[in-house]
């Protein structure tokens, strides 16, 4: 039976996101560590640094049968569990992670209870026809939610740039409601 991958978060000693990675990479298991460009200030100098963007996470694209090994990789606590089960983070999550650390030179997270929310549409940029869940919408500042993991990404987009996703029924029992936009 060919089982398909499925991209999951991996929970890490502290500071080893980098080592964990470079070991997946060795193992030929895929793998993605986002990186945040940022500027660290010493008495002496400034320099540009790259920081794993989420503190003791990597994410793999892997079966469930391959978690075993993932486990016994050097620098791995486990997997991160929701709901007693590995988490399964949605491919088009792992791709809005890249495409928002490829389009914004700095990105900030803030650790947050995600639940669901308005769905938008972006109609400006490099998000252009994507749709998300958004927490809210200030002067400039877009919240975009990644649900499964429980964090938010911030951007700076022109308000311009988002249009609301009418009230429609995706599934049986999810109901997507328009978020308002305040003036």
């Amino acid at each position: 039976m060919n089982e398909t991958k499925k991209w999951f978060a991996i929970y890490t000693r502290p500071r080893w996101e980098k080592k964990v990675a470079e070991s997946l990479s060795k193992h030929r298991i895929e793998n993605y560590c986002p990186l945040n460009k940022v500027v660290r200030q010493w008495s002496d100098r400034k320099k540009i640094v790259y920081e794993p963007l989420f503190t003791s996470y990597v994410f793999v694209k892997v079966t469930e049968k391959e978690h075993l090994s993932i486990r016994k990789t050097p620098g791995v606590i486990n997997l991160v569990y929701w709901l007693n089960k590995p988490a399964v983070i949605p491919e088009h999550e792992i791709e809005t992670i890249k495409r928002f650390l490829n389009e914004h030179s700095t990105v900030s997270l803030k650790k947050t209870q995600v639940n669901v929310a308005d769905r938008v549409r972006i109609i400006g940029g490099a998000f252009s026809e994507e749709e998300g869940e958004v927490v809210s919408v200030k002067t400039k500042t877009v919240k975009i939610a990644l649900p499964s993991l429980g964090y938010l990404m911030y951007a700076e987009v022109e308000r311009t740039n988002v249009e609301v996703v009418p009230r429609t029924i995706v599934h049986q029992t999810d109901i997507v409601y328009p978020l308002p936009l305040a003036k």
